[in-house]
């Protein structure tokens, strides 16, 4: 059964159902995926490597076999875009272990209905308890039922843009050569 903030729409997770064992096959996972409308409709699927790190050249893999699946199975009667991306830095929250992973890090998590008065909550995460996803806001830690969230997403901050790099450069996949004019601390004075 796929949650709403991987699928939000019957018709979302039905492409879910068809993308998601192609995907796990190669050995990467849905982050998401979304049937946007339009003049041509897109379908719009979000991967990532269990690691992290998703490149140009997984997504066109990807993108050529869930186009191979899709026109097989055939599920959305109009033309269509697929676009197939990372997840990126600011990356959606969809998965409960997303928001352990990236506990320390400060999100914007929305729920379907109103908790103590509101919908919207800005913070830190402070990871997960049972069911429940913990996020610092400013009153104090709130626990909100996974199941109540609509929308989830890490807010881009220079903290986890410098943890993202680190995180890449140490794993091999950011070559640093490419980024000599550019420092870590903003321009040098010579």
């Amino acid at each position: 059964m796929t949650n709403d903030l991987i699928a939000k729409t019957a018709m979302d997770r039905r492409m879910a159902e068809i993308i998601t064992p192609v995907i796990e096959d190669m050995g990467y996972e849905l982050v998401r995926v979304r049937l946007m409308g339009g003049k041509v409709a897109t379908l719009q699927v979000m991967a990532d490597k269990p690691e992290g790190g998703i490149e140009v050249d997984d997504c066109a893999r990807i993108s050529t076999a869930i186009s191979a699946v899709l026109d097989v199975e055939d599920p959305i009667l109009d033309a269509y875009t697929l676009e197939v991306s990372s997840p990126g830095i600011d990356r959606p929250l969809t998965r409960l272990k997303d928001f352990e992973e990236f506990e320390g890090y400060e999100a914007k998590l929305e729920t379907n209905d109103l908790i103590d008065g509101r919908k919207r909550f800005k913070g830190v995460l402070t990871g997960v308890e049972g069911d429940e996803v913990l996020i610092n806001i400013e009153e104090g830690t709130v626990g909100l039922q996974f199941d109540w969230l609509s929308d989830a997403k890490l807010v881009l901050t220079d903290e986890l843009i410098r943890d993202m790099l680190k995180a890449r450069k140490d794993a091999g996949i950011l070559n640093e050569d490419s980024f000599d004019d550019i420092e870590a601390d903003g321009p040098q004075e010579d």
